[in-house]
């Protein structure tokens, strides 16, 4: 699996599509999964593997998904009904459906950044906001 890492500042254009670090394009398929974080603070981009061991996360602690329960059905079920297939274009840009841009407030200043197994795709003033309210070294203390 690919590991992402790194920050970078781009913008949206007129049809929401966003320029793909050549860092990122470099390591990841051209097919793509984009898809809302849990608790919609951003996108969350993945490789199609990536996507489906991230769904299947959700599931894990209780042994694996299980299709007699409604709530695995309903998570499973919001979980992908959320996600959109993307495919790097030939200019190296992703769109962006406008749907999953309102949802997480984007507008024309965006921050990529690799978390590992996924690119986050954050409203740049959000991600400001958000870097500004972590105490690093709390992070860093037992």
């Amino acid at each position: 699996m690919t590991e992402l890492v790194g920050e970078h500042h781009h913008k949206l254009d007129a049809k929401g599509r966003v320029s793909m670090p050549s860092d990122f394009r470099k390591v990841l398929p051209k097919n793509l999964k984009v898809t809302l974080s849990p608790k919609k603070e951003c996108l969350y981009v993945f490789e199609p593997q990536a996507f489906s061991a991230w769904v299947a996360s959700f599931f894990e602690s209780e042994g694996g998904y299980k299709a007699t329960s409604s709530r695995h059905v309903n998570l499973r079920r919001a979980l992908n009904a959320r996600a959109r297939d993307v495919e790097v274009d030939g200019s190296g840009r992703i769109g962006l459906s406008a749907d999953l841009r309102e949802a997480v407030g984007l507008e024309k200043e965006v921050v990529l950044t690799g978390n590992d197994d996924h690119l986050e795709i954050w409203d740049a003033k959000r991600w400001d906001e958000f870097m500004d309210s972590i105490d690093f070294s709390d992070l860093f203390s037992d």
